[in-house]
């Protein structure tokens, strides 16, 4: 059977950009990988360290994630955003999710944009950017890594 054949939610798994990372299939700059969930930057962030957080099995929009990876997915939305403050200095964080409309690929994402203050934004009309090179990609990464294996971090073993 042909990709094309397939019902809808295989078909889309299979041309997915997200299910392609996380079957190692594409690469990622990873900021955290566990059995459930992803998190890796975007590669058009609207700042450095802007992070999608997804879950690893194909689900399209928040309507139709399994209530069981609801936790998993928004416990590592929160230790990112944790994260992301002390890792680039950030003010804070914009999270946020758009389901269908706005969604440039048709994988359920948590997006988490370190912020600051007077940093230009207004809205939700955003500029994207990339990054100079895949070296400075790379070093965001592993300095939001670290950040997220900091005891400072929201952690698994903590309540929020």
């Amino acid at each position: 059977m042909l990709a094309h054949d397939w019902p809808g939610r295989y078909r889309a798994a299979v041309t997915c950009a997200f299910c392609a990372i996380a079957g190692g299939s594409e690469s990622a700059a990873m900021v955290l990988d566990e059995p459930d969930v992803l998190a890796f930057l975007d590669v058009r962030p609207v700042f450095p360290g802007h992070v999608l957080v997804v879950p690893r099995s194909h689900h399209e929009t928040l309507v139709d994630l399994p209530e069981a990876l609801l936790a998993p997915l928004l416990h590592a939305a929160q230790r990112v955003a944790a994260a992301v403050l002390p890792a680039l200095g950030a003010d804070g964080s914009f999270v946020a999710m758009n389901n269908t409309v706005s969604q440039s690929v048709p994988h359920l994402h948590v997006h988490v944009v370190p912020r600051r203050r007077k940093d230009g934004l207004r809205g939700f009309f955003w500029p994207r950017q990339r990054y100079a090179d895949d070296r400075e990609m790379a070093a965001v990464a592993e300095t939001i890594r670290a950040a997220l294996r900091a005891p400072a971090a929201v952690r698994d073993d903590e309540s929020p």
